[in-house]
C-alpha cells in the first residue's frame, strides 16, 4: 500500500454551481418584508430629517433595500418631501446617496 502524501479533501469543490445555489438559498432565508410605518412614525422621521438638515448633526439611517434592513451613518444634505427623496452623505466613503423617503424605516441622531 502506498501513502498519498498531504492531499486536502474537498468533497464539493468540483461543483461550483452548488455553492452558488446554496448562497442563493441562504440569502432568500435572510430576506425580510418591508415594514409598514404608521403616520406618527413617518412624521417623526420627517421631523428628525429636517432637524438633522438644519443642525448638520450626524444620524443613523435605517432603510429597506433588496429584502434587507440596512443601517448607515451620515449627514443629511437635502430633503424633498414633495419629490419623495433625500440626499445624504455617508460617513465611510463620504459619497452622496439619493434615496426615496418611502425606503426609510427609522432615523435617529448618532
Amino acid at each position: 500500500m502506498e501513502h498519498r502524501g498531504m492531499k486536502k479533501w474537498r468533497p464539493f469543490a468540483t461543483m461550483p454551481e452548488q455553492y452558488i445555489g446554496l448562497q442563493e438559498v441562504i440569502n432568500k432565508q435572510l430576506e425580510v418584508t418591508q415594514p409598514v410605518l404608521t403616520e406618527e412614525q413617518m412624521e417623526q422621521i420627517n421631523f428628525t430629517l429636517i432637524e438633522a438638515l438644519h443642525t448638520n448633526k450626524q444620524v443613523y439611517l435605517t432603510y429597506y433595500k433588496n429584502g434587507q434592513r440596512i443601517t448607515e451613518t451620515g449627514f443629511i444634505q437635502f430633503v424633498d418631501s414633495l419629490g419623495n427623496l433625500f440626499v445624504f452623505i455617508d460617513e465611510v466613503f463620504e459619497l452622496k446617496n439619493k434615496m426615496r423617503l418611502s425606503e426609510l424605516i427609522n432615523v435617529r441622531f448618532a
